[in-house]
């Protein structure tokens, strides 16, 4: 089963993927899509507030905040891991569940990102948000850095996400039955 959408004015089909018996969500992949990811980082960008710097959560977001600072004339971005890394120093930590993910995980920050972060205006960027709980815990990481969260961003929000007030994107992905149709 597949969901046909038009996402920064390119059509795609996006795969239904089973969560739970009775939910089914669209798996929405940037990774490999270049033209979408360029598209998407482009309508975005039309619609972002005034920034210092980008942050995502590892991994799918990476290719669009990268392609979001390419197009701004930025030269740096922030990245949240999934683990630590040996070049990481004076690590921040968060814990995260999101329903794309199975278990719990952790969201790590090095400490020389955070230091720049300090007192910097901070967009937080995502593809698709959902329960939030991503976006949540990368804006926690930007309240322990002394950042300051201006905006947050993603290129689809799904279910309840589509009513936040605070969260800026371009297209709804509704949330679906067990036959493909879409949930009331």
């Amino acid at each position: 089963m597949k969901y046909k959408m038009n996402i920064a004015g390119l059509d795609r089909e996006l795969p239904l993927c089973k969560v739970t018996d009775d939910l089914y969500i669209g798996a929405f992949v940037i990774f490999g899509d270049a033209k979408l990811t360029v598209a998407c980082a482009k309508e975005l960008l039309k619609r972002a507030p005034e920034y210092d710097y980008l942050i995502t959560a590892e991994a799918k977001g990476i290719p669009l905040i990268h392609e979001m600072a390419r197009q701004n004339g930025d030269d740096f971005y922030v990245l949240a891991r999934k683990a630590p890394k040996l070049y990481m120093s004076d690590i921040f930590e968060v814990t995260v569940n999101s329903i794309t993910t199975a278990k719990e995980q952790e969201l790590f920050l090095d400490g020389n990102d955070a230091e720049k972060m300090k007192g910097k205006k901070i967009l937080i960027v995502d593809d698709v948000i959902s329960t939030g709980e991503s976006l949540n815990a990368i804006e926690k990481l930007v309240e322990k850095a002394g950042g300051i969260v201006v905006g947050r961003m993603a290129i689809l929000a799904e279910g309840d996400a589509q009513s936040r007030e605070d969260l800026i994107y371009l297209e709804k992905l509704p949330l679906f039955n067990p036959d493909g149709t879409v949930k009331e």
